[in-house]
């Protein structure tokens, strides 16, 4: 006797495939996830009912994008509905785009990649490149991003970025309600997460590259879990 079951809970990926590699890589694994993905180019993006259906949004690497907008419009509608919301490197740097646009109030805010002359240049060149490099990630005590690490206080990541947050504007986002909930070791963001969201986490680094079959790494997983346990409970 068999039981049935329902459909998997869909996770939309946010991004323009082949632009990284870390959407080569990721697809060398997306199988193994317990969650159904599907590649949603940014370009398709242009009403959030394209994203009606999907139980989670990540916004996976490969900024600037081909419709930053489309891709702003993701992140608002996974962090006002509710959804549980993956960014990695370039959905790290939008979700903080679209929170200081959207709830800050700085509405010019943006990535030099986009406008290199910004009005408000949010996202802003690396003093150090990080392209291909490991480097450690100091943990936010008591953040979700912390206990994903089962409260380790650092952790070494795998990059492939050039472009971060603009140091200037980290106590603005702080007192609006963005916790950071990782740092290098000099004391820049490289990750971040909204308290009383069932799941939103943004990192400049790439969990993708050092995944693979088999060997996942814990943040996607914990992401995943969550998806589906939001699945279950919206069902």
């Amino acid at each position: 006797m068999t039981t049935a079951t329902g459909p998997r809970p869909r996770v939309a990926l946010i991004g323009d495939h082949g632009k990284s590699p870390a959407h080569a890589r990721l697809d060398t694994f997306r199988a193994e996830l317990d969650v159904d993905t599907e590649w949603v180019p940014s370009a398709t993006i242009t009403r959030t009912e394209v994203l009606d259906g999907f139980d989670g949004i990540w916004v996976v690497p490969g900024s600037p994008y081909d419709n930053k907008n489309g891709v702003l419009a993701a992140v608002r509608h996974a962090r006002e509905k509710g959804i549980p919301y993956l960014g990695t490197c370039g959905g790290f740097q939008h979700a903080l785009i679209e929170y200081a646009r959207t709830v800050v109030g700085l509405t010019d805010a943006d990535d030099v990649q986009y406008d290199p002359e910004a009005a408000t240049p949010l996202i802003v060149p690396l003093t150090c490149c990080l392209a291909g490099e490991q480097a450690p990630l100091l943990l936010t005590a008591g953040s979700r991003l912390a206990s994903v690490y089962d409260g380790a206080e650092r952790t070494t990541e795998t990059y492939h970025c050039k472009y971060g947050l603009n140091g200037e504007f980290v106590e603005r986002l702080t007192e609006a309600g963005v916790l950071f909930s990782g740092w290098d070791t000099e004391g820049a963001p490289r990750a971040a997460e909204m308290p009383g969201h069932p799941f939103f986490i943004g990192t400049l680094f790439q969990p993708e590259l050092v995944s693979g079959p088999g060997n996942i790494h814990p943040l996607i997983r914990a992401y995943t879990a969550v998806v589906r346990a939001h699945a279950a409970v919206a069902a």
